[in-house]
């Protein structure tokens, strides 16, 4: 489709008096639970359709409070249902967007960023934005894979750019490192002090010529993770925090991310563990892959078992987590580090103290020097 040039109708801005007004109270979103005999039927469905031109079986799984033009199971937070059969591959594309890849049956192979990443069940993977990418199913049995992304914020700005007539070997988009002696890429004046604040002027060439910082995909093995993990199950009853690791992408620096939007958690719990309620208005997705428990979310029970994924905890809502009589494992995926970045980050780990700007101001700790691990 050609897009340089457009029609565009005439309109006219309006003002909007707020004279005296506060903003409007936000739109909270329910919790939801999609059972796994719900993806289940999706997945059979999904698997009994025509062989599709491009190789994408998928469905997205949406909230049904979300707008139709970007439709996300949380506000920021896209996400998909995406199945292969054995010897089915996608045809490579690319797009603005970053994922996070999980998958929940079977087994296979993706390339991305020129990388070969040979994934089993319950293995997580991040793809950075812009770079070629396919998936490939080159096993005997059926691949089951939920995709998070950024889209859905991406659609909410109309800006999300996909390219599906892309080659796994096209290097368009990769980084590139500009030679730091280019007498053309410099600005004679440089960044330099203005006033005694601390503030800087930076010139044009550096804002269309920002330092490049390289993003790889990641690939967390579930077994390695779970070895890690299983560890934690030994923090007794009396410790307050979470067993958890998070799955960090050194790319994200202090905000802690798998991709600048998310971070994506691994968490184990004990048997008969309840959480503390705590708040953040980051929203936060959990598929659960082993036990049961349930989420008491802003005084309302919701019970999930191995299969769930749940949008558990909706931005700024009260919540905390229990497990019933076995080992829980649960993946989460939370859009903490795009709040980090915006300073928007508000945090409460207990009801019973002051929330905190994490990562702006300092935030809270857990007992665990007192707990033996």
């Amino acid at each position: 489709m050609h897009d340089l040039k457009r029609e565009f109708e005439r309109r006219q801005a309006l003002f909007v008096d707020q004279t005296a007004k506060h903003p409007r109270d936000n739109h909270y979103w329910d919790p939801v639970v999609i059972t796994g005999e719900e993806i289940e039927a999706e997945v059979a469905r999904l698997a009994d359709l025509p062989a599709p031109v491009d190789g994408r079986r998928q469905s997205l799984i949406v909230h049904p409070a979300a707008r139709e033009h970007a439709p996300g199971l949380a506000p920021g937070i896209q996400v998909m249902l995406q199945v292969l059969l054995p010897g089915e591959s996608t045809r490579p594309m690319r797009h603005n967007a970053t994922e996070v890849n999980f998958c929940i049956r079977g087994a296979g192979r993706t390339i991305v960023a020129g990388r070969s990443i040979a994934f089993s069940q319950y293995d997580v993977w991040n793809h950075p934005s812009y770079v070629p990418y396919q998936h490939i199913n080159d096993t005997d049995e059926i691949q089951v894979r939920l995709v998070y992304s950024n889209i859905s914020l991406l659609q909410q700005l109309e800006i999300y750019v996909p390219d599906f007539d892309v080659s796994l070997n096209d290097e368009s988009g990769a980084a590139v490192m500009h030679a730091g002696d280019d007498p053309k890429r410099k600005n004679p004046f440089g960044t330099f002090p203005i006033g005694t604040d601390g503030g800087l002027l930076m010139p044009y060439e550096t804002l269309i010529n920002p330092t490049v910082v390289e993003s790889k995909p990641l690939h967390f093995p579930w077994q390695n993770v779970k070895a890690e993990l299983d560890k934690l199950a030994a923090l007794g009853s009396d410790y307050i925090g979470r067993r958890l690791y998070m799955l960090y992408n050194p790319t994200t620096g202090r905000t802690n991310g798998i991709t600048p939007n998310f971070f994506a958690t691994m968490t184990i719990r004990p048997p008969k563990i309840v959480d503390r309620p705590h708040r953040h208005v980051s929203a936060a997705i959990n598929y659960y892959f082993s036990g049961s428990g349930y989420s008491m979310v802003a005084g309302n029970r919701y019970e999930w078992k191995a299969g769930d994924l749940m949008l558990s905890a909706p931005g700024w809502a009260v919540h905390n987590h229990a497990s019933y009589d076995e080992p829980v494992y649960e993946l989460t995926i939370q859009d903490q580090p795009l709040n980090i970045q915006m300073e928007s980050l508000l945090w409460q780990e207990s009801m019973k103290e002051a929330p905190a700007l994490l990562g702006t101001q300092t935030g809270f700790q857990t007992n665990r020097q007192k707990t033996p691990a």
